[in-house]
């Protein structure tokens, strides 16, 4: 059966997500050398300066993980009714998005970090809506 009207924001908060880190993690991958440089820069004068491939690397994987298992909870609530993935990309999701604002502090890119709150916000709410629904 499909449960697709009456988890509509959640839904569309899922979507939200999944096109955020999907599209994300691909700019990433396919203009790795651009990114990898443009961070090199943003992090040259912080602790993070010698660690920014594998956090970049760390990134995409999680940014990955979370659009996956974004569009695997679209299909488990749209045809069984059931959030529990839907929970764990809006969780890992939040998880991504505070490694990214943890960056964006360090880096002391204020207006970055302001940025990634916007993108926090409705994950945190997407996360409250999974939590206080009755399924």
């Amino acid at each position: 059966m499909l449960h697709f009207e009456n988890n509509l924001t959640v839904l569309i908060l899922l979507a939200f997500l999944c096109i955020t880190f999907i599209q994300s993690a691909l700019d990433k991958l396919i203009d790795w050398k651009g990114n990898l440089e443009w961070l090199k820069g943003h992090f040259n004068k912080s602790f993070l300066k010698n660690t920014v491939p594998f956090l970049l690397v760390t990134i995409i994987v999680m940014e990955v993980i979370s659009g996956v298992l974004g569009i695997w909870g679209i299909m488990d609530i749209i045809h069984y009714n059931k959030p529990s993935v839907a929970l764990s990309a809006a969780v890992v999701g939040c998880i991504t998005l505070l490694m990214l604002l943890f960056g964006q502090r360090v880096a002391k890119d204020y207006d970055g970090a302001r940025t990634i709150v916007i993108y926090l916000v409705p994950a945190v709410l997407l996360v409250f809506f999974l939590e206080m629904s009755t399924w």
